[in-house]
């Protein structure tokens, strides 16, 4: 699998971890722990404001509120500050976009349910899926009546969808059905689900309509038509000629003949029935399976709606910068000489394959980008170190204390 910037431990986890360097020195250990605890709140802050951000630019777009409080903020609501906001806190929480050619393998394929799902992204002047975090299990498929497979299925731990519906007049020109939009036209939908399998991304989409596949439809009305007009043929309806023609003439029938071949036909028939009954039961058993995947994503794996969504993706984004910045500073401070971004890198990911037993790809560039925005960290000859715990402690007060600036406005 591809490795990816994702960090899947907690923040607590990560910084006991460099903490216990400094088992011998108390005191370093609780300065160590009191400038992350400042840090944090630190990004806190910077959260809100994006928060605050966000929902100032959505609210024109966001499906929750009504027609009348939407209208209230035209001219305040930007799309295009909303959506550069959204990546921003997308990128930092590491989350990466699935590609077009992902999507169209998991429109095509399904791992689950085997079900052939029909989306109108006509609906849709823009989609787009995030995702972070990947792992791989094995799950048990029925594949025919007493034929079960194992096979592996690779889930992402989380997935983002955003949907940019399109206006009401471009919906009607492509002729969708707006009866059943799940949100109104223009608006802009985001939801966020855990542990979603690849190959059924597809599921998630509010639009998605089951179909009978081809082979569904080949397995259903061929052997139903061929074989229904076969034994219709050979055997039902020859009976029934015989017999009237003997009605009408008058002749003695056979009936005992006749009758069995009528019987024979018919029980033929009878089974064609159970058989077509059996195959359209499987296609409504794959839409049972379905609806139950839908619901338990609403309701078991769905994790934030629409502005709703934006307190767990500014949380993810919080974490994943300081943990980041935790590992940043820890290696720097603990090593003797200062060290290139590589060297960094290098030491950084080493630590977590042979420790944690994880590859990753840390993202070293956005650690020192912070640290240097902070004050913590001094690159030289593109070599990094970064200030002792003391001054830093120092320079972290002195940032919340310009964090506001009431004061010199006076």
């Amino acid at each position: 699998m591809t490795r990816e910037h994702y960090i899947p431990f907690n923040k607590e986890f990560l910084l006991d971890q460099q903490i216990a360097c400094f088992s011998e020195n108390q005191k370093k250990a609780e300065e160590f722990k009191k400038l992350f605890d400042i840090i944090e709140h630190y990004y806190h802050f910077e959260a809100f404001n994006l928060n605050r951000n966000l929902k100032q630019n959505y609210a024109l777009f966001d499906p929750d509120l009504s027609e009348d409080e939407r209208k209230k903020y035209a001219g305040k609501s930007d799309f295009l500050t909303f959506k550069k906001t959204l990546l921003k806190v997308l990128e930092h929480g590491n989350y990466r976009r699935v590609e077009q050619e992902i999507l169209d393998k998991a429109f095509k394929d399904s791992d689950l349910i085997g079900l052939k799902l029909s989306i109108d992204l006509n609906a849709f002047k823009e989609y787009e899926l995030y995702v972070r975090g990947h792992h791989k299990t094995k799950e048990i498929i029925k594949k025919y009546i007493f034929w079960k497979k194992e096979i592996d299925i690779e889930y992402y731990d989380r997935v983002m969808i955003y949907l940019n519906y399109n206006e009401a007049d471009y919906l009607t020109k492509q002729k969708v059905r707006l009866g059943k939009m799940p949100a109104d036209p223009g608006s802009i939908v985001l939801k966020i689900f855990k542990r979603v399998p690849k190959n059924d991304l597809e599921t998630i989409f509010p639009n998605a309509i089951p179909k009978m596949s081809a082979t569904d439809k080949l397995l259903l009305w061929v052997p139903g038509i061929l074989g229904g007009i076969s034994l219709l043929s050979a055997k039902v309806i020859p009976a029934l000629i015989n017999m009237y023609e003997a009605y009408q003439t008058g002749e003695a029938i056979d009936l005992l003949n006749s009758k069995t071949s009528l019987n024979q036909g018919l029980i033929a028939l009878g089974i064609l029935s159970a058989y077509c009954f059996r195959q359209y039961n499987n296609f409504v058993n794959k839409k049972i399976r379905y609806a139950k995947m839908l619901a338990d994503s609403l309701y078991f794996k769905n994790l934030g709606n629409n502005s709703g969504a934006f307190y767990s993706l500014l949380n993810s984004s919080e974490e994943e910068i300081f943990k980041e910045t935790i590992l940043g500073y820890s290696f720097l401070y603990k090593s003797k000489i200062p060290l290139s971004a590589e060297e960094l890198d290098n030491q950084i990911e080493s630590w977590f394959k042979t420790k944690l037993n994880t590859e990753l790809d840390f993202d070293v560039k956005d650690a020192l980008s912070k640290l240097k925005n902070l004050g913590l960290a001094i690159e030289t000859n593109s070599k990094w170190e970064v200030i002792p715990v003391e001054k830093a402690l120092i320079r972290i007060d002195k940032l919340w204390d310009e964090a506001f600036n009431y004061n010199n406005q006076r």
